[in-house]
């Protein structure tokens, strides 16, 4: 169950890596390594954890495995920093289970995403939502990224979603900068919002960003907090520099597969995460040698 006086604040904030999902060939979650990574994050100073986002491949996951998966992460991370676990579905009703699931578990907040495979209008866009946040007492994180989902959480949707009291944060994957300011706008202080690293973080950071969750974060975190901690005391010039430096993980990744770049870069630095789950595929030696230029590039690995 929840620790009764968590160590951090009770606002989300700063670099929430997405975790990667170690499996091993049997199906089972790798809890060692999982660990590992967990406490390897939290002493490069991460504020937060994200297991089950999309660098962790929930959707090729069971539910043993999506289960297993925050298990490890919550006793791994003992309280330290909010655990905000990733609920996904294309049924409603599933994932009110998960995330109820999972609150009972411990976890701190919700990442709501939503899977579809029919359109689906808005206001069951807006239902599937809400019937989540209303399913559980923690904050809800909702999550869009176009680009993978077939769908979109429009400024308007996002706007109705604002109005109910738990969805409080908005992770937006979309890469369009101005059309968070739009929202920014019309939420106003109901909703606070997350980047994704493909966004350019400083940027949405000096438009009101609080932070950003992202898989590349998993390889640099410790560089991930240093830029946060320079748009916190608007040091933007600096920080400029700094995010010009760590664009190029993001230039890398665009060219792969997000899950098989992070698990690359991961296994370069000795964590044995495995490869990307089937149907999903490895990296290739190229994309491996590509992954180790940047991480030496970075001065992540010698």
């Amino acid at each position: 169950m929840k620790n009764e006086t968590p160590l951090f604040s009770s606002e989300f904030h700063g670099v929430f890596p997405y975790l990667v999902s170690p499996v091993d060939t049997a199906g089972e979650v790798m809890d060692g390594v999982l660990g590992d990574l967990v406490e390897h994050l939290i002493a490069q100073g991460v504020h937060g954890l994200t297991p089950l986002g999309s660098t962790g491949e929930f959707a090729y996951l069971t539910w043993a495995q999506r289960r297993r998966m925050v298990e490890v992460v919550l006793e791994a991370n003992a309280g330290r920093v909010p655990v905000v676990a990733g609920v996904a579905s294309t049924a409603t009703a599933d994932a009110v289970q998960q995330a109820q699931a999972f609150e009972q578990m411990g976890v701190d907040g919700i990442l709501a995403i939503m899977q579809s495979y029919f359109p689906i209008p808005a206001s069951g866009v807006v239902d599937y939502f809400t019937q989540i946040a209303q399913s559980v007492t923690c904050p809800i994180v909702i999550y869009t990224n176009p680009r993978f989902q077939g769908g979109d959480l429009t400024p308007a949707i996002v706007s109705q979603l604002a109005q109910v009291p738990t969805i409080r944060y908005l992770k937006d994957a979309s890469t369009n900068t101005g059309r968070l300011l739009t929202i920014l706008n019309r939420v106003g202080d109901n909703m606070r919002i997350f980047s994704a690293s493909a966004h350019i973080p400083l940027a949405v950071m000096l438009i009101g960003g609080v932070g950003w969750m992202a898989g590349p974060a998993c390889l640099i975190p410790m560089q991930s907090v240093q830029l946060y901690e320079l748009a916190k005391a608007e040091k933007w010039g600096e920080g400029l520099a700094l995010q010009k430096k760590l664009w190029r993980i993001n230039e890398v990744f665009a060219k792969y597969s997000l899950a098989a770049c992070v698990k690359a870069g991961l296994t370069l630095q000795g964590f044995d995460v495995g490869d990307p789950l089937p149907p999903q595929q490895a990296l290739s030696a190229d994309g491996i040698a590509e992954v180790r230029d940047v991480l030496v590039e970075l001065e992540v690995l010698a």
